[in-house]
């Protein structure tokens, strides 16, 4: 059956632009399933909207309530599809309700030019021993927070100070990141990793769940194998919500996915 993500991700066509899912309880945080997996869960079913158009290149989805473990219905429809990228829409639901509703443009990230380009920064990380593995997590936090043991993540001790009551103030969380069974990274798990550190409101000493309203990704090109370098900063925390930016860097230095959300401050 593949590797988990790939097992949990699956999707199944019943019907013309309609996809049944049974989302995995392994990717619960706070009080729902993870957003950054969901957003995978309907791109992979908006894989099959539009063939030979089989990467996310730019995907905006808006959360409209939690969703919980157990199945759900994804229903997509190509709004247009054009000669090297394809505009599609897709609505998550359960109980008879949308949860996500979601525009997005797919491509084929291998029929590009592989020249990522940036004035951006990769962060300058500590080695991986010297790193902080959420492995080590109390036990009693991995059972309310699933998804930490989905990850082998290892966070960067400077900006960890808030796992003891010592956050640094910059509001930036940053690691070392892969997936706990080593699956190598692709164009589609990288919707997954946009979201998957704790949020950048824990280095603010504002811990706890942070649901998400709207999340943006950007894919700029297919990682190179190997671990994943992701940082998340946020710079406003202003009516009770915080926008919080992502990068992820693949193993070969190149910047291959970017996201802004915006979600509610933790209560």
């Amino acid at each position: 059956m593949g590797t988990e993500f790939d097992r949990d991700i699956e999707v199944t066509a019943n019907g013309t632009g309609e996809h049944t899912v049974e989302l995995g309880e392994g990717w619960v945080v706070g009080g729902g399933v993870n957003g950054g997996y969901l957003l995978a869960v309907i791109g992979n079913a908006l894989r099959e909207a539009a063939p030979g158009k089989p990467d996310p290149i730019s995907v905006s989805a808006y959360y409209l309530s939690a969703s919980t473990p157990g199945p759900a219905t994804v229903r997509s429809r190509v709004i247009r599809d054009g000669g090297s990228v394809a505009t599609l829409a897709a609505d998550l639901s359960q109980d008879g309700a949308d949860r996500i509703t979601v525009l997005a443009t797919y491509g084929d990230l291998s029929g590009l030019p592989d020249d990522v380009r940036t004035s951006a920064v990769e962060p300058e990380l500590p080695p991986l021993e010297q790193c902080l593995p959420t492995s080590a997590a109390p036990e009693k936090l991995k059972k309310t927070a699933p998804l930490l043991s989905r990850f082998d993540l290892r966070l960067d001790p400077a900006y960890a100070g808030w796992a003891v009551g010592q956050p640094s103030g910059n509001g930036v969380v940053q690691g070392w990141i892969r997936l706990a069974d080593a699956r190598e990274p692709d164009a589609l798990s990288l919707l997954l990793m946009v979201d998957a550190l704790p949020p950048a409101t824990y280095d603010l000493g504002l811990p706890g769940w942070a649901p998400t309203l709207e999340l943006t990704a950007h894919v700029r090109a297919i990682p190179a194998p190997g671990w994943l370098k992701v940082r998340h900063a946020t710079r406003n925390v202003a009516g009770g919500m915080f926008e919080e930016d992502c990068e992820v860097w693949d193993s070969a230095g190149r910047l291959v996915a970017q996201s802004r959300q915006l979600a509610r401050a933790p209560r």
